[in-house]
């Protein structure tokens, strides 16, 4: 039975290289949420680049997932266990699926460390550092709400926001648990494609165009 050893050869191989890509290169993660629509919708798989923040560094407006060790989330129910349990679990051990277990969130860095963030202007746009914000990946299916609030971003931290404002628990509704701001270190990366459903296939942009006039941190 040559053939099946062969086979067996390569189902190894692949396992063995998906594990290696999760472990050092990239990481898929599944959407349950609709604070980034419409950018990332329920149910979209993500492919996160697990290269930034180190040794690639961030930038305002890329999308992260990061853990939750803030409490942003409510407790997830143990899930039971199903006749595949065993085959699901050794799947997403090594990135063949996406791990739904885990406490994560998905949102857009607006303010890097130092960085003095805003809302709002009279314009009831954000301003970074002075500079007004034209966020063209705001859902467009509504006008956002005004939540004021004045923040300078530590060092070691950002300042997150949900592309979907009206519906995103983001830095703006966690000021009480570390000022709102999200550690750099709790970040596992940065989503870079949306690979599932095929229909919505998209490499997933982060506007520097928004953010091009905005000036270093003082």
């Amino acid at each position: 039975m040559l053939w099946l050893k062969e086979i067996a050869t390569v189902v190894v191989i692949a396992v063995v290289l998906s594990f290696l890509i999760k472990t050092f290169l990239f990481r898929a993660f599944y959407i349950p949420s609709e604070s980034m629509v419409s950018t990332l919708d329920i149910n979209d798989r993500i492919f996160v680049n697990l290269l930034v923040p180190e040794p690639f560094a961030l930038e305002r407006g890329d999308v992260v997932v990061f853990k939750d060790t803030k409490g942003w989330l409510p407790p997830t129910p143990q899930k039971a266990d199903g006749p595949f349990t065993f085959v699901e679990d050794g799947l997403t051990f090594v990135g063949l699926l996406p791990d739904n277990s885990e406490q994560h969130l998905v949102k857009r860095v607006i303010g890097l460390p130092g960085d003095h963030v805003i809302c709002c202007d009279a314009d009831g746009k954000l301003t970074v550092n002075g500079a007004p914000l034209d966020e063209k990946y705001v859902n467009p299916a509504e006008v956002p709400l005004v939540r004021n609030f004045d923040v300078v971003v530590p060092a070691g931290k950002v300042w997150v926001m949900g592309d979907n404002r009206n519906h995103s628990a983001d830095s703006r509704a966690h000021t009480d648990s570390n000022g709102g701001f999200v550690d750099i270190a709790d970040i596992e990366g940065k989503a870079a494609v949306i690979a599932w459903p095929l229909n919505r296939w998209a490499a997933l942009d982060n506007y520097p165009d928004v953010f091009k006039n905005v000036p270093p941190a003082g």
